[in-house]
């Protein structure tokens, strides 16, 4: 039924509830995984670089937050990998973690997404928006919610 599953990351303790559930199906179902992590752009426009942000900063930004995705992805592998999950990493820098996960299901053909889901309402969720309710909205491909 579903032969390749997408696994978004954030590295969070509420993510990792995702990440448990969609290993579990994978094994369960004979699926291969893909397990995704992204990192959001640098948090100033690089138009305030003469306000004491130097190139190097957002160099280094960049270094910390492929590092620490690296780091992430390869503990999960690891865990799939022992499960006897076929399993493959992407790392995309500098985009939406919505935006991420929906080009990278296409790109790898999946079938399904499984994520965890931060449960934002009312004017948090307004303020900070839902990456969970965006894939929903968007994605071609069912995705299930673990909460």
């Amino acid at each position: 039924m579903y032969t390749h599953i997408l696994i978004p990351t954030d590295g969070s303790e509420l993510a990792q509830r995702g990440v448990d559930h969609g290993l579990s199906l994978a094994k369960a179902l004979g699926s291969n995984v893909t397990i995704i992590t992204a990192s959001a752009p640098f948090p100033l426009p690089v138009s305030r670089i003469s306000w004491g942000i130097k190139h190097d900063d957002i160099d280094r930004y960049a270094a910390n937050c492929r590092t620490e995705a690296e780091d992430l992805l390869a503990k999960i592998k690891a865990t799939a990998t022992k499960m006897g999950i076929s399993a493959t990493t992407t790392y995309v820098p500098d985009t939406s973690p919505a935006t991420a996960i929906l080009e990278t299901a296409k790109q790898a053909t999946c079938n399904l997404i499984v994520m965890a889901s931060h449960g934002r309402r009312g004017v948090e969720r307004l303020l900070l928006g839902s990456q969970a309710a965006e894939v929903v909205s968007n994605s071609p491909i069912p995705v299930l919610i673990v909460p």
